[in-house]
């Protein structure tokens, strides 16, 4: 502002009977005289300081007086980055004594003092941060955050609906530990995952161009493929790579999925599905998609089919049929085995879904479905203490004395060491059954060739065919796996149990043309770890080899696994990726790939995803805190009760 604009101001004031003057003036004139203009102007500018100068000490006032104004000035307007130590209590304050024994509770007011003002500071400081760091974020971000937050009430509430009318006891979600984990330090580590995880796209990529909705993929002929094994259920391949979406963070892959099965994945069809296929695959994958993701719509789905699978368990004895009209609830077993029993590794292979169903739905019947076939089969006789994978679900008796590690029998072994784990290590029960059966698979059925190599037999009423099935090749990581409980004396034995059957596997794989394994290969007739017959050697996209790579890296951390890893990548980006998807091969040992013209469901459920573990870190899905299911759909362990949660 100029001077000249400032002197009236002033001037006026300073001169001569500004402020009064000369008495004489007023006392002639018998009174106060009329104001001209002048003098109004001088009593308008007065009163304007007068107020400006109220203003001024009003804010200094709220500056110097309001709580924590300092940090205000000093976060806000100046972004510190360092909060300013409390201002000392005024001369003579005592903080507020704390309550005498037998002085009875506290009233509200006598429970402050310098606790609640320490409190109610830090939610100040806590506020001015979160402030502070929402001014210093870009508007896309804020508005990601606000969007985030709606959809984060939104699915509680949703969640809570969708509970009661399903008749659900409501469960509040909570983050589960190692659902999605850091990038892997080591660049070279990170550019493979990344190719895994660019694999898994493509082939998700493919089914949603040509098969969405149906259960497979054709990508030859690049059109849907549906198995009889789940009548006319759809979706296998949707529900089978929902968590493998969800770990991977395809995020907008993921979200579609679950659009999916909210709108479309219906159960209540008139046909015949097989009771194991659909456990592992559709239970199993809505299962773990609930617990990752905390979405609903996953535990309903799960709790109305493991509702409707439950009439395939009415039969004499509890054992289940194998196959099931889930409309009528008529179940049969499969006419070829062994004068209609149910199979070993079915029946096997539903106690991580079924006890999971209870702790969800809040109903027992499922536990107790699967804890009555540990009851039958404790009391049956176990021919050299092995399980035949034939048992007749009406008498009660086995059937064909056919034992095997691989198909038919593969997967009960694997549940009885995972439900130990599963229980918390409470499943002592569990845990006996297996430790004797590793006993006896030891004494009976593992060999080892003249090369060196050890194997796992079949056994056939006492005769031992020198086979081994590439779903055999599982068992590697299940002795890992299974080295945590077994004596302190025999820990080492089964890491190295599983070593050498990893050892074998990888030379099923290395000894073909192609090095992608066999269906089955063979240590007979001069012959070690090779197919010898055309229809073993066939490769469907199968899992178990690189399974158990992925549990010998995690316990030992042997590099070897992660190199035989990528050279199983190679060959499936070789050999299997095709213009439509990825394919199985008819004979490995050939020259030429001959595809079979199927992307099976378990390749983005299980192979897909035990390769992006073998390349992440341990904190992603940590055996800490999740157990797999045969189809890699990971459950969260079941924590015991505390001592003092019980005692409540």
């Amino acid at each position: 502002m100029p001077a000249s604009s400032l002197l009236p101001l002033f001037g006026s004031a300073a001169g001569p009977g500004a402020l009064g003057g000369p008495a004489s003036g007023g006392a002639s004139g018998g009174g106060r005289k009329a104001a001209g203009p002048g003098a109004f102007r001088l009593t308008e500018k007065f009163v304007l300081l007068l107020v400006f100068s109220a203003f001024i000490t009003l804010c200094f006032g709220a500056i110097f007086f309001l709580p924590d104004s300092s940090k205000l000035l000093s976060g806000v307007f100046f972004h510190s980055t360092a909060l300013q130590p409390p201002p000392p209590p005024p001369p003579g304050f005592q903080p507020r004594a704390p309550p005498q024994p037998g002085a009875g509770p506290a009233m509200p007011e006598e429970a402050g003092g310098a606790g609640s003002l320490e409190r109610i500071r830090a939610d100040h400081e806590r506020a001015l941060r979160e402030a502070k760091e929402t001014l210093q974020k870009l508007p896309e971000e804020i508005r990601r955050d606000i969007r985030q937050d709606k959809e984060k009430l939104l699915q509680d509430a949703r969640g809570r609906k969708e509970a009661a009318a399903a008749g659900l006891p409501q469960r509040p979600f909570q983050q589960p530990v190692g659902a999605v984990g850091r990038e892997p330090a080591d660049p070279a580590v990170r550019q493979r995952r990344d190719k895994i995880k660019e694999m898994m796209k493509y082939a998700w990529d493919n089914y949603k161009r040509y098969a969405w909705g149906l259960n497979e993929l054709k990508p030859i002929s690049k059109q849907g493929h549906s198995s009889n094994l789940f009548g006319s259920i759809q979706g296998a391949t949707i529900v089978d790579a929902l968590d493998t979406l969800y770990i991977m963070q395809m995020k907008e892959e993921f979200k579609e999925a679950k659009e999916w099965v909210e709108k479309n994945l219906d159960f209540n069809v008139n046909a015949e599905i097989s009771v194991f296929e659909v456990n592992i695959r559709f239970v199993g994958g809505l299962l773990s998609a609930y617990y990752l993701s905390g979405e609903e719509i996953f535990r309903k789905k799960a709790v109305e089919l493991g509702e409707k699978l439950l009439p395939a368990f009415n039969t004499p004895t509890g054992i289940p049929w194998a196959l099931l009209n889930i409309k009528s609830g008529i179940g049969r077993n499969w006419p070829w085995a062994s004068g209609g029993s149910s199979i070993l590794a079915e029946f096997g292979t539903l106690h991580l879904e079924f006890v999971h169903l209870s702790h969800l739905s809040g109903n027992p019947v499922f536990a107790e479905k699967v804890m009555n076939i540990r009851k039958v089969l404790s009391r049956l006789d176990k021919p050299e203490g092995l399980y035949p994978n034939y048992l007749n679900p009406s008498s009660g008796q086995w059937g064909q004395h056919h034992v095997s590690i691989g198909g038919l029998g593969d997967s009960f072994y694997e549940y009885l060491i995972k439900s130990w784990l599963m229980s918390d290590k409470t499943d002592e029960e569990g845990k006996k059954m297996y430790y004797d059966a590793v006993q006896a698979i030891e004494t009976h059925l593992i060999r080892k060739s003249s090369g060196g190599l050890t194997y796992i037999a079949e056994w056939k009423g006492g005769l031992l065919e020198h086979k081994m099935g590439h779903l055999t090749c599982f068992a590697g990581g299940m002795f890992a796996l299974g080295a945590d409980g077994a004596p302190s004396d025999k820990t080492g034995h089964h890491i190295e149990l599983g070593a050498e059957i990893a050892r074998t596997c990888h030379e099923s794989y290395d000894r073909t043309s192609m090095k992608l394994g066999p269906e089955a290969f063979r240590f007979d007739g001069g012959v070690e770890a090779i197919a010898t017959r055309q229809n073993e050697k066939y490769y469907i996209l199968r899992p178990e080899v690189i399974e158990t790579y992925m549990y010998m890296w995690r316990l030992t951390h042997d590099p070897k696994y992660r190199q035989w890893a990528w050279e199983a990548v190679e060959a499936l980006e070789k050999h299997c990726r095709v213009d439509g998807g990825y394919s199985g091969i008819r004979d490995v040992y050939s020259n030429h790939e001959s595809h079979d013209d199927v992307q099976q469901s378990f390749f983005l459920s299980e192979t897909l995803k035990y390769l992006y573990l073998l390349f992440s870190d341990d904190d992603l899905l940590p055996f800490e805190h999740w157990v797999f299911n045969t189809e890699a759909h990971p459950f969260p362990i079941l924590r015991k009760e505390s001592k003092e949660e019980k005692e409540k």
